[in-house]
Order: C-alpha cells, then sequence, then structure tokens
C-alpha cells in the first residue's frame, strides 16, 4: 500500500469498531495502520504475528488474518480460535496463487471475505467496514478459492430446496420466500432447516445466512460473484 492509499472518505454518525491485524511482515502492517488512521469509524488496536498473541492483547471486533504465518498455524484453527473469541475474520493473503489451498480452508470456515494483498489501501479499508457491518465482502478471489474443490460435491438438494437455498440466501426474509415460491412459511423454515442438515453432514457449515450464500455459489445454485468495484 502507498502512502496515499491511507486517505480514505469515512461515512459519517457511523459508531467506532475495534480492528486488529494477524500479519508477521512489518511494512505490512504499518500501511494497514496508515489507512486506517485516516478514518474515525474504525480504531486500530494492535498487531501479532499470532492469533494467541493478538487474543492475548485484547479482543477485537475484527480481525484481518494474513493465511501463511510464520508460526505455521492452520488457517482452520486460526479462524476458530477468532471465532470463539468473538471476532468476525477478514482474510487479507497474497497466498492465492502460492498455495490456494489455504484460502479453501479459508472459505470453508465462514469468514466475511476474502481479499490480495495487491488491493489497495482505500479497498482494505472498505472491506474491513463490510466485514464490521457483517456484509460479506465478496470478490472474484473468495469465488476462486472455492471453485473446483475436490471436497465440495453434490449435498443431494431437491429442486425446491435448491430454489429456497437460493432465495433466501440471496437475502430474501423466510416471509418472501414463501411468497416466491408459493410454499407456507412454516414450509419454507422447514426446508431451510433440512438444508442446513444436509451441509451440517458433509462438514460444511450452513448456519448462518453467510454460510448459505457461500454454500449457494460454491454449489452453483447462486451465480459466483464478479470483480467488486471498489469504491473510491
Amino acid at each position: 500500500m502507498t502512502e496515499s492509499d491511507a486517505v480514505v472518505e469515512q461515512p459519517a454518525n457511523r459508531a467506532t469498531h475495534t480492528v486488529g491485524i494477524v500479519e508477521d511482515h512489518a511494512l505490512i502492517v504499518l500501511g494497514f495502520e496508515a489507512s486506517l488512521a485516516a478514518v474515525d469509524d474504525l480504531e486500530f488496536v494492535g498487531h501479532a504475528p499470532s492469533v494467541a498473541e493478538l487474543l492475548a492483547r485484547g479482543r477485537p471486533d475484527v480481525v484481518v488474518l494474513d493465511l501463511l504465518l510464520a508460526d505455521g498455524t492452520a488457517p482452520e484453527a486460526n479462524i476458530e480460535k477468532l471465532h470463539a473469541a468473538g471476532a468476525r475474520v477478514l482474510v487479507y493473503t497474497g497466498s492465492f496463487d502460492t498455495d490456494p489451498y489455504l484460502a479453501r480452508q479459508a472459505a470453508r470456515c465462514g469468514v466475511w471475505g476474502i481479499v490480495p494483498k495487491t488491493v489497495s489501501g482505500a479497498e482494505l479499508v472498505q472491506a474491513v467496514r463490510d466485514t464490521a457491518d457483517e456484509r460479506p465482502v465478496v470478490t472474484t478471489e473468495w469465488a476462486a478459492a472455492i471453485d473446483g474443490d475436490p471436497d465440495f460435491s453434490d449435498v443431494g438438494l431437491s429442486p425446491q430446496q435448491r430454489e429456497v437455498l437460493a432465495l433466501y440466501a440471496s437475502g430474501e426474509t423466510t416471509a418472501r420466500v414463501a411468497e416466491l415460491t408459493g410454499l407456507s412459511p412454516k414450509t419454507v423454515e422447514s426446508y431451510i432447516d433440512r438444508i442446513r442438515a444436509k451441509y451440517a453432514v458433509q462438514g460444511r457449515p450452513a448456519e448462518t445466512k453467510l454460510h448459505m450464500y457461500q454454500r449457494a455459489v460454491e454449489d452453483g445454485f447462486l451465480q459466483a460473484p464478479r470483480r467488486r468495484r471498489w469504491p473510491r
């Protein structure tokens, strides 16, 4: 990130969220801290080269996580620890080309997004904002992380269950899904429970709407995201 990348306009009247980063490259940390220093709605509260060290110092609302750390910890274990601490996790990594398996691991664990280290400071700040507000950070890198993953197999949904999943995961309420499909709200709720159970059998979480959105994209029930046009 360049020094100019750190100048970012922030929305007015927003609650402040605390943000930490797990990263073992000092220059990246400095650039990230500079980007957050330019905004009022995100408060940088520290960094560490490992998840354990960061959590020992506090529990930020949002944690930006590198996948390839010097301590050799697995993304799954790190994300699980951060979720247990109540943090929303945004992956910020350069390992897409060198080790796509790590990104696939992260995608399965319910992170809010996967952002490449080639983005500008302004783009990264917006991704952190989206994560803080529990909005999925949808990028082509996130889609590529799960595209062609051999561990993702047919979950065995009926055509009507697929339709319910696609509508619900795209943001519709259960009442609206019922209206669009001609089903009763109770039937829609039952279908959602069955869908979650079927994914759980595969070891693919689908407990939240974010998880269901990810599963729907992974299995082709929703269109894979195109490259995001980041606000400038």
